[in-house]
This record gives C-alpha cells, structure tokens and sequence, in this order.
C-alpha cells in the first residue's frame, strides 16, 4: 500500500467516526486556541507598553533623585530626595561636559487642584523649561508653548494635558480661558496632543506645564531643586554614550562616587525590560495552563486511537494476511492520528485567529497576531498526534494474522 493509498484510508477511518474525531479533537482544539491567544495578549501587551514608553520621548535619560532618610533612619525609595537642582540641568546641557546631549528639561512636579469657573479638577502641575516639548516628544492639538521670554519672566501662562483639558473645559475652547492655580490666575496658552502614555507616576495626559519660575510661585517655594531632568540624545546610537557622560556629570558635581551615587539614571530600554519582564512571566504562566489543555488533548488521541485498534483487530488480521507489512499497519495508524493532530490545530488556529480579531473591542487590550506562534501551534499539534499515535500504531503492528482473525 503507497502512501497515498495509505492517506485515503486514513481519511475514510476518520470521517466514519465524525463526532468520535470531534470530541477527540476537543482537547487539542482548545489547547491550540488557547496558546494563539495567549501569545498574541503577551505580544500586544509587550507593543502597547513599548508604545508608551516611546511616547514618553524620543531617545530619553529620566534622571531622578536619590532616596531620603527621615530622624528615624527610615529610608525612602529613589525619588524621595532633593538632589537635583536646576544647576546640574544645567551642566548636562552644557555640551563641553556632555557632547553627546540635544536637550534637556528639568522638571519639578507637584499635584494640586485646579479650578475653572465653578468646575475644579486634581492634575499634576508640571514646571519646567522650553524644551519640555521636544525632549518629552509632545505636540500640540491647538495654541502654542510657552517661549524663553515667558519662561524667564515667569509668566502666568499654562499649557494642559487633553484630559486635564477636557475635564475643565466641556464646552468650546480652552485656548485663552482662565485656570487658577493656588489663587494664581493663569491663562491657557495651548492643549497637548494625546500621547496615551502612563509613566510610573501619572497619566501622561492629564497634567498642566508652565514656565518653571511660575511653579516656583504658585508654590511659594524658592528652592531650585527638581523633581526629574529629562535628556535626549543626539541618537538613539549615542544613548549608551549620553548615559555615560551625564552619570559622570553629576558625580562630578555631587562629589560622590558612583557607589554612593545619590540619583538614578532610567533608559527606555530598562523601562521596557522591567515592564515586559512581567508580561513575559504572565505569558509564560498562561501558556503552561494551555499546555495542560494539549496533554490532555494528546491523551485523547491515543486513548482513541487504542479503541480504534480494538474495534478493527480482523481489518489488521485480514490486510496482515494479505501481505501487509507491520510497517505498514503502523504508518496507518501514525497518519490517522496525524489527522486528528493536524486537524484539531487547524481548527484551533482558526478560532484563536477569530478570536485576536474580537477580543480587543471586549477587553480594551490589544492581541498580536503571531504567525510564527500559529506555525508552532501546528506543529506542536502534528507532533502530539504522532507521538501520542506511536503506542497504538505499534500496537496494531505487532498483533499477528492468525490471532487477529480468531478475535471476535
């Protein structure tokens, strides 16, 4: 018998037996749709976090301060200190200390309400220099940015986050309306675009920035200590080098060494390591309770294959008989176990295919569609039908034609 005669007859035996072959599918039905989909929640979420990030800025340093020590000794996280100060913003920029720096932007930050009319909103008041916008990536959706004359000045001007403005301004425009600020009357100048980024402390769309001196006021503070320095690159080539050059910048003018440095320096890339660092474990944790669904899927299989071999002892006994060889014998059964591997993959493929497609509109989370995930999921389902069909295939190879034929 060739192999495509071999093929037919495979065929023939499954279709006889539908939903036999249906239920044994089941399992590795589920199995496989379960691992498209859970790959493709791991990979959208990797995209949408590596999404984020990118909108936080393009090529960016996030320099924070070190961490605190209250009279008891406690110690809080990197952040809580006040060791940076417009000064060293200032000597990052400076491009004889840090040639491989474009921009910088000190900011300090604080949280506080703000009110429009009779309608009042909690943002993130953000004081900072010019060149916020270019090293944070932002733009515009309408007005313009404070300039270096208004940031020197200190001028009561403010530009807001979209969702900062459309919590104050429901109706028209917020470009020139007022917003007051700790009894301080600002005018808004401009609205950012939607960046969808949410950085460890607060939604990047809901905040309000104005020049740094006017923070500086509205708080009542005189301190020039910052809350963050953010700094672009030259390039996202010469990232590695700016981060070399700041970290030794602020040793420098912190007199202290790199074991008692007292700030951190954040990359992209480290945010998007720790980020999918977790995604990862999630995806990994979910894809091992899929394959539980394909062990049983590949039990199934050889459990019915084994039935199969008892039901048609005397077609084995009759084809041995004939002159078939237990080679045979043994590759009909590995194809037809093949087929219900192959087959239940295709199926799952199919429905976790269907389902990348709805389940973002359900649950607001993206899902990648990864081809090479479905080729593995064929394959691993091709390779449970085989290795699952191996015992009942041998199985059926070694009965002999006389024993075969005298089974009733």
């Amino acid at each position: 018998m060739n192999w495509l005669e071999t093929l037919r007859t495979a065929v023939d035996a499954v279709r006889s037996h539908r939903l036999r072959s249906l239920l044994t599918m089941l399992g590795i039905v589920i199995g496989i749709s379960s691992v498209v989909l859970t790959v493709g929640l791991g990979l959208g979420a990797q995209d949408q976090v590596r999404q984020q990030i990118d909108a936080l800025g393009s090529n960016l340093l996030i320099v924070s301060p070190g961490s605190s020590t209250n009279g008891s000794g406690v110690r809080g996280g990197f952040g809580s200190a006040s060791t940076l100060t417009l000064a060293d913003a200032q000597a990052i920029a400076d491009r004889s200390v840090a040639p491989d720096v474009a921009r910088v932007a000190p900011a300090s930050s604080t949280t506080t309400a703000l009110t429009a009319g009779t309608t009042n909103w909690t943002s993130k008041v953000v004081g900072t220099t010019t060149t916020w916008k270019d090293v944070r990536s932002r733009t515009l959706a309408s007005g313009r940015f404070f300039t270096a004359a208004e940031a020197a000045a200190g001028a009561n001007v403010v530009i807001l986050g979209s969702e900062t403005a459309s919590e104050l301004f429901s109706i028209g425009s917020p470009v020139g309306q007022t917003v007051t600020v700790n009894g301080t009357a600002l005018t808004v100048i401009g609205v950012l675009d939607e960046s969808g980024a949410t950085s460890s402390e607060a939604n990047e769309d809901d905040l309000a920035v104005v020049p740094i001196a006017t923070a500086q006021r509205i708080s009542g503070s005189t301190s020039t200590t910052v809350s963050a320095v953010y700094v672009e690159a030259r390039s996202a080539d010469l990232l590695s080098a700016a981060y070399q050059e700041v970290h030794a910048a602020l040793l420098t003018s912190h007199d202290v060494t790199g074991a008692d440095a007292d700030f951190s320096i954040a990359t992209q890339d480290a945010l998007l390591d720790t980020a999918n660092s977790t995604n990862r474990t999630m995806t990994i944790l979910l894809a091992g309770i899929a394959a539980i669904s394909l062990l049983v899927g590949g039990i199934g299989v050889m459990n019915i294959m084994l039935v199969s071999v008892t039901e048609r002892v005397r077609e084995i006994g009759l084809r041995k008989a004939l002159g078939a060889t237990p080679s045979a014998i043994r590759r009909q059964f590995l194809i037809e176990a093949s087929l219900l591997g192959i087959a239940g993959g295709l199926v799952g493929s199919a429905i976790g295919v269907v389902g990348a497609l709805v389940l973002p509109s359900l649950i607001d989370q993206p899902v990648t569609i990864s081809p090479p995930a479905i080729a593995l999921a064929l394959l691993v389902a091709l390779g449970l039908g085989v290795g699952f069909g191996v015992y009942p295939a041998s199985r059926a190879a070694r009965l002999t034609p006389i024993d075969a034929l005298r089974s009733e």
